[in-house]
């Protein structure tokens, strides 16, 4: 078979298009190209459609790009799409993507696509009426009743109460609007005064598109949801382990934050319950597609009731697709990859469409297998990843470790993800290890696992990359550990990232060297507690830990209340010391610096704080965070940035690679008449996550994710083995840079 052009949709016009990027972004970055040439294609909130420039790919939210489009991208029209793909995977999500809008213009244009077609897809986007359609066919659904949109602003309590009797409803209640997904509108409500504002803000969660609002029982059980695939041959559905949702303590349901949010809620694949309980979920997650006429793939969500039955609550005709979602990780289940799995989809489609035949099916599978049984080439460089740990950052340390695992070239590397666990052992984990969404998972299921002990590392391993952030990963302590063992590894050596944990005493040098830091004052938690104090510095300030990274525990105080409580906040999470900083007025960036001897900056991006202080949301959840790259700044002030980062970075004695966080002032914002760079911390293992800054600004200069990652492993070669190891490439890149 020559190479079939697939483009990805992504984008769209839905308030899901964030999560949209995230899952296009990974059908990208794992898409077959040895089988596969891939087109990605970006919807506008306007409608428009663009190719999209693979440096805006890994972005971390679609206003970091979206304004460059016009000027930076391909237009093109629907029609143009049958001239340039042959199949298109629609990675869209909610309304206009999943609700077959789409669906049913590529019907017209007679374009093979991904997914339920028209019929099941718009079925699949009304909750309301999938309900009766369940129902009727004998699935238990949630009791319920549907309030039409016209009269969401105005019902009254007693109407409410009417319905409610009618309906044999009791609080809590679930309120959802019913073309929605997910869970945004979603809230539980446990008394009648509240309820009328949650059906309001349901109705109208989409701006511009009022709609109906279910309220509907909460189910109690065991929360649930199941991925369903095809086979493609024989066209019987084919379920994969369901997994158990364990939502957080404090929340009432699964909510945005905790689907998205790396780290949050906990997720059990295969699900905990008995082999008959999870069966009679598959079987009647099958069901389901089958009555709402889902193909190629179906995500079914619902309940296990204390009694064995099944509850469903949401069916979809799609799933979200990012790293560690439901369908990446009930695949892992049955040893299926990223890149398998997105393979299994698109050889689905291709054989109900007619363009792909059994031989050839059958053809690319053997020839796989017996890839797979070819010895691994003796020349591929061995690399271990470490991702995990025990500090405060490991939840996004699984997050960068998992990506570069991911983006390091499989013809040129060997790889081996390394967990390091909250007592520092370490355990080579699977693809279905991998995969987890949280750490405490990880370290449940390794637990009984063999270990790699760490002076082995050498006889396993050419070169450890580490992906861990904070703690003993980031401070000189795991730097210190391979010096010995005298291992290559990425990133600046011992001192210097000793000293970049300790974020007063880089102060201290920083304002030696003459460059500009704020005003602060390191307070110890024995001095805090034999006598509380005023703030020594004037409001407003910042308060933080001087040992930690990810904005962990960052907080803004504008008055004594506000900091004292932040101070206690700070003692009562184990810190011995809390920095306090002046707050300083200006543009917030941060700039990756490249290189060992002779470093050079990045294009700066401009980080867009909500609250005047980046938060760790705003760094990780999906269309959180903005970040403008490069930063909306006149040249020459672009160019002072990158020169005071270089500074900095040589003062620091950093190497490899990092990541300096700073303030820009002009000369109205400076206290001293001239426009200055303040630098507020220097990050030595910058976060590596697939939307992260750094890929940002790499991609400014033409550098793709897997070439960054490559030329930060090929740096730390040299600086440890003293013997060159850059490419041509590789070295003419930086000496243009230079």
């Amino acid at each position: 078979m020559q190479n079939l052009r697939v483009g990805i949709l992504m984008g769209g016009l839905s308030i899901e298009r964030e999560v949209s990027l995230n899952s296009g972004r990974t059908i990208c970055d794992h898409l077959d190209t040895s089988r596969y040439e891939l087109l990605p294609i970006f919807q506008a909130h306007t409608g428009d459609l663009f190719v999209l420039p693979w440096r805006f790919l890994h972005r971390g939210k679609i206003a970091d790009f979206e304004h460059r489009l016009e000027q930076e991208a391909e237009r093109i029209s629907w029609d143009d799409l049958k001239n340039r793909v042959d199949f298109v995977f629609i990675a869209l999500h909610g309304r206009s993507g999943e609700d077959g809008s789409v669906q049913g213009f590529f019907e017209v244009l007679n374009i093979p696509y991904f997914g339920s077609k028209v019929f099941a897809s718009s079925l699949g986007m009304d909750k309301a009426l999938q309900k009766v359609f369940l129902s009727h066919a004998g699935i238990t659904v949630p009791k319920g009743f549907v309030i039409e949109s016209h009269e969401c602003d105005t019902i009254s309590t007693d109407k409410l109460l009417t319905l409610l009797t009618k309906a044999h409803l009791s609080f809590p209640l679930i309120i959802k609007p019913s073309h929605e997904g997910s869970s945004l509108g979603v809230s539980k409500v446990e008394t009648i005064e509240k309820l009328p504002e949650a059906i309001r803000h349901a109705a109208t969660v989409c701006p511009g598109k009022k709609q109906p609002v279910i309220v509907e029982e909460t189910i109690q059980g065991m929360e649930f949801s199941c991925i369903v695939i095809t086979d493609p041959i024989s066209g019987e559905f084919k379920p994969l382990p369901p997994t158990e949702i364990e939502i957080e303590k404090k929340s009432l349901i699964f909510d945005y934050d905790q689907k998205y949010m790396p780290g949050r809620a906990t997720k059990h694949t295969p699900a905990r319950c008995s082999e008959a309980s999870r069966k009679a979920l598959q079987d009647v997650s099958i069901q389901v597609m089958k009555i709402l006429g889902f193909t190629n793939l179906g995500r079914i969500d619902g309940f296990l009731q204390a009694d064995g039955s099944v509850c469903i609550t949401d069916p979809n005709s799609f799933s979200g697709m990012s790293p560690s979602s439901y369908a990446f990780l009930q695949a892992a289940e049955v040893d299926m990859t990223h890149t398998g799995l997105i393979n299994h989809l698109i050889e689905t489609e291709l054989h109900a469409y007619g363009l792909l035949k059994e031989a050839d099916y059958k053809c690319i599978h053997a020839s796989e297998k017996k890839e797979s049984t070819v010895s691994p080439c003796p020349q591929k460089i061995r690399v271990g990843v470490l991702l995990g740990g025990a500090s405060n950052e490991r939840e996004i340390s699984l997050e960068s470790g998992r990506n570069v695992c991911y983006k390091l070239s499989p013809a040129k590397y060997e790889v081996t993800p390394l967990f390091v666990s909250s007592n520092y052992e370490l355990f080579p984990l699977t693809q279905r290890l991998l995969v987890r969404n949280k750490t405490e998972e990880i370290e449940e299921l390794t637990k009984n696992e063999p270990s790699i002990k760490w002076s082995q590392l050498p006889e396993h391993f050419d070169f450890i990359f580490i992906g861990l952030h904070g703690g003993v990963g980031e401070n000189g302590s795991v730097q210190g550990t391979l010096e010995m063992l005298k291992m290559p590894y990425n990133g600046s050596p011992i001192l210097p990232s000793a000293l970049c944990m300790d974020k007063y005493r880089t102060n201290e040098l920083l304002a030696s060297c003459n460059i500009a830091i704020p005003h602060h004052v390191l307070v110890t938690k024995e001095l805090w507690e034999t006598a509380p104090f005023a703030c020594p510095i004037p409001f407003p300030v910042v308060i933080k830990p001087h040992d930690d990274g990810c904005s962990v525990l960052v907080q803004r105080a504008d008055n004594k209340a506000e900091f004292e409580q932040a101070m206690k906040t700070i003692f009562a999470s184990n810190k011995e010391h809390a920095l306090i900083e002046e707050l300083i007025v200006g543009t917030e960036v941060t700039v990756g610096v490249l290189g060992n001897d002779t470093p050079f900056a990045l294009p700066p991006s401009q980080s867009i704080a909500s609250k005047g202080i980046l938060s760790i949301e705003e760094k990780f959840l999906p269309g959180a965070g903005e970040n403008q790259t490069p930063a909306q700044l006149p040249p020459d002030a672009l160019k002072l940035i990158q020169k005071t980062v270089e500074d900095t970075y040589r003062a620091a004695t950093c190497k490899g690679y990092a990541r300096i966080d700073c303030f820009y002032q002009n000369k109205q914002e400076s206290p001293t008449g001239a426009e200055r760079v303040v630098i507020i911390e220097i990050n030595t293992l910058p976060g590596l996550t697939p939307a992260t800054c750094i890929f940002h600004q790499a991609a400014e200069l033409g550098m793709k994710p897997m070439d960054f990652i490559d030329l930060i492993i090929q740096l730390g070669f040299e600086l440890h083995t003293q013997q060159p190891h850059l490419s041509k490439e590789q070295r003419a890149f930086l000496q243009r840079q230079s």
